[in-house]
């Protein structure tokens, strides 16, 4: 096989072709367009060998294959979009993560759109950019104060979202946010706490809203008293500083934090008053992230299962793209367990 590189044949009028073709390819390795076609597309097995000559042969010419012509030619670009804001938050990272992780095992890219307002405009801008990027589906995580009214999608793009409000809209798939802050509120309760005080995250978000709403209700199930709630920002550093204020009253002996980092703050917060976890003062967080076990002490946390999520996000849209239908009224719950370890205990005397 000669090793010449061609010279790019010309066009009509004398102009050169815009660039290498398949064919080119093809002479250069020494085999078949159609198993060049294999090895640009990864449809079929190719030996070892035999790809490696062809990808060389596709560096040597400067050859990319045509992903538009070839999505046009099988009806879809195996790429889906994925809309989140503050990607730097733990869960929407961790979900994130997962989505591509799952998105890669079914043969699909991923493009990520990273909204600065969670507002029905932003997220549809965003939409609006992706759908520019040629892409089969669509993944929103959280679209937090964006309504599925006002939220402007294409009609025939499938869609699927990690958020309980678009259930009846799109299909859903979420961590039983209710359920799990109330295990939280309910466990502390039972360790003798005669109340339970709360560390919310920003009002602007969904899930903080949903968990400070089951904290409220199962305490006045129980017939406890509602503390006044002090708002977060998710971030370590806010818990911190509200928990320097709360490390000053006695009465406080629990805190159910609306995530970890802001619980991790408090537990800083309380060891530097001289407050003790959890002899003095018992604290749960959410989300169970890796530093959480890891903690003195261990944090007692809500387990978010967000590989699972990230994996029924994707199932989910996959079956859409498959069966060419929509699936308006699936929703899926997926449990949040709690984790008890050593930051919680019976109240002091």
């Amino acid at each position: 096989m000669s090793n010449e590189v061609r010279r790019p044949r010309r066009g009509v009028k004398g102009h050169p072709k815009s660039g290498p073709s398949i064919g080119d390819v093809a002479r250069l390795a020494g085999v078949s367009a159609q198993t060049v076609s294999r090895v640009s597309t990864g449809s079929e097995p190719v030996r070892p060998e035999t790809r490696e000559r062809v990808l060389e042969a596709m560096r040597q010419l400067g050859y990319a294959p045509n992903h538009a012509a070839r999505a046009l030619r099988r009806g879809n670009f195996r790429s889906i979009g994925l809309i989140a804001h503050r990607v730097i938050r733990t869960g929407e990272s961790k979900t994130i993560e997962a989505v591509i992780e799952a998105a890669r095992r079914e043969g699909y890219s991923v493009s990520l759109v990273d909204v600065q307002t969670p507002s029905s405009s932003d997220v549809s801008e965003a939409v609006q950019q992706l759908s520019h990027q040629a892409i089969d589906g669509l993944v929103i995580i959280r679209a937090e104060t964006a309504t599925p009214t006002a939220l402007a999608l294409p009609p025939t793009m499938p869609v699927v979202v990690s958020d309980s409000r678009f259930v009846g809209h799109h299909p859903a798939v979420g961590a039983d946010q209710t359920g799990g802050s109330r295990a939280a509120v309910e466990h502390l309760l039972e360790l003798g706490h005669r109340t339970v005080h709360h560390i919310a995250g920003p009002d602007d978000s969904g899930p903080a809203a949903l968990r400070a709403t089951a904290w409220e209700q199962t305490l006045r199930n129980a017939g406890r008293d509602v503390p006044p709630l002090v708002r977060g920002d998710w971030s370590a550093g806010s818990g911190y500083q509200l928990g320097k204020e709360l490390a000053q009253r006695d009465d406080i002996t629990a805190v159910f934090a609306a995530n970890d980092e802001m619980a991790c703050g408090l537990v800083h917060a309380l060891h530097e008053a001289g407050r003790r976890v959890p002899a003095d003062v018992s604290v749960v967080g959410f989300d169970d992230i890796d530093l959480a076990e890891h903690l003195w002490p261990p944090l007692t946390t809500v387990r978010q299962e967000f590989q699972q999520i990230g994996n029924e996000l994707v199932e989910i849209l996959m079956r859409q793209l498959k069966d060419r239908r929509e699936l308006v009224d699936l929703h899926r719950t997926v449990a949040a367990p709690l984790v008890v370890r050593a930051s919680t205990a019976p109240p002091p005397r």
